[in-house]
């Protein structure tokens, strides 16, 4: 189970996710992802802190939300090697949220 829960403020949009991402939970998140994407023109914060598991489609997602624009936030192992190797994927110079909730470069 994935609880999603958004959150807009004047300058951006953040999605707070908490459980596994995996199975029809994916499509969820892609379902939300794309209403807010469509509706807003403002930046999106994809927090991961409260995710337990990523499947492998979720990572792919995530991917394709971090390739159009979206920043991804990651505390703990399991959750910030998957951001960093996102970010590592992409294009240099690229910017995700760290432990520390700074942005580093990749």
């Amino acid at each position: 189970m994935l609880k999603i829960t958004p959150y807009t403020t004047q300058n951006s949009t953040r999605l707070t996710l908490e459980g596994r991402l995996s199975g029809p939970w994916v499509e969820e998140l892609e379902r939300v992802w794309r209403e807010i994407k469509d509706s807003e023109k403002d930046s999106l914060v994809v927090d991961l802190t409260g995710v337990t598991f990523i499947e492998q489609d979720g990572k792919t997602l995530l991917t394709r939300m971090w390739q159009q624009g979206a920043r991804l936030h990651a505390i703990g192992c399991l959750n910030r090697c998957v951001v960093e190797e996102i970010a590592k994927a992409g294009h240099a110079g690229s910017t995700y949220s760290s432990r520390k909730g700074k942005r580093e470069e990749s």
